[in-house]
């Protein structure tokens, strides 16, 4: 294994933002590594059968600049995650980390995601085949349980499984999913968060690298989690809607190193990055702006900044001439407010 790769990562992991489908594209990721040098970023959740059989390698794009970043895959099957993890170390990622704990129908229907928490065998074979397969750390993210299940026995022989087949970090959202009867929108916020259990599964595991995932709403949240003994902590949709108000911090306040990054110096430096964007095929300002809308949350201007890219971001030939104007109004209220 590469080390200095899996210690990148790892060290990384003590603050990360979690895999969010149809939000932490490479877009995302690349405006996210401004606000912290440090954390670890997640894809969105790439399936293995896509890599491998449909030869979607185009999913696996990143910029150099995202690094530490780990590519998230949904799969099932041992060999088919075996080749996809090994198409993802080739692709330059610092981690492979396969999901268990996506609810959606359509992972269901995949045998992706949550539904593998009744099968940890099979989650083991998998894990053991991706380790074989490439170089790069492999990783697991899991639910406490599914449906009927009893967290307090099905987590620990879960987290047995993955252990003896050489996984050595695993981030657990602290809650059920419920397969039938939630959306996967109610899935986040219905099931009850039990980050007790999360805390004794560290004590009972004390070589397993466990980060800690779910209602993690501020910084300082996930500093008190790390408190009592968890080796990271995984900010999710807080992380998305407010990214200045976690991430900005988070270098000095999680990793002890400090940044002399704002929210204007990052908006600025996404100017290039959009002309970039733009000036190849087909691409167009939304599709990097709309990661941005919620740069300034809680400050004057804030919403006629939003307000400025959602309705400018979208017209033929919009450019970062429109993040200019909408930083200037976010300056124009600063200063009227002050």
């Amino acid at each position: 294994m590469n080390t200095a790769l899996k210690s990148d990562a790892c060290a990384a992991s003590r603050l990360s933002v979690a895999p969010m489908m149809d939000w932490t594209d490479r877009h995302c990721r690349y405006f996210h590594r401004l606000l912290s040098r440090e954390a670890l970023l997640y894809t969105e959740m790439v399936t293995a059968p896509a890599l491998v059989r449909g030869g979607a390698v185009h999913l696996l794009e990143h910029d150099p600049a995202e690094h530490p970043v780990a590519l998230q895959l949904g799969g099932s099957d041992p060999a088919e995650l075996a080749e996809a993890a090994r198409l993802g170390a080739a692709a330059g990622y610092d981690e492979i980390n396969l999901n268990c704990g996506c609810p959606s129908d359509r992972v269901q229907s995949g045998t992706f995601g949550a539904v593998l928490m009744n099968a940890p065998e099979r989650v083991a074979e998998c894990c053991a085949a991706m380790i074989g397969a490439q170089p790069r750390e492999v990783t697991v993210k899991c639910r406490i349980g599914v449906d009927e299940q009893v967290p307090e026995e099905v987590l620990p022989r879960f987290l047995e499984a993955v252990a003896a087949a050489g996984v050595r970090r695993v981030a657990i959202h602290a809650r059920k999913a419920w397969l039938q009867g939630l959306s996967p929108k109610e899935n986040r916020d219905v099931p009850p968060l039990d980050y007790d259990l999360v805390v004794a599964m560290k004590a009972a595991f004390p070589g397993l690298h466990i980060s800690i995932n779910g209602g993690i709403a501020t910084l300082d949240a996930a500093r008190a989690l790390l408190a009592r003994g968890l080796d990271g902590a995984m900010v999710g949709r807080a992380a998305y809607h407010e990214p200045a108000a976690i991430l900005l911090p988070a270098d000095a306040a999680i990793f002890g190193r400090a940044s002399e990054m704002t929210a204007e110096d990052a908006a600025l430096a996404m100017l290039p990055y959009i002309e970039r964007h733009l000036a190849g095929e087909g691409g167009r300002l939304i599709q990097v702006t709309r990661h941005m809308l919620g740069l300034f949350a809680g400050r004057p201007g804030a919403r006629a900044w939003r307000r400025h890219l959602s309705e400018n971001g979208t017209r033929p030939g919009a450019g970062p001439e429109v993040v200019e104007a909408a930083l200037a109004l976010v300056r124009q209220a600063g200063s009227q407010a002050a």
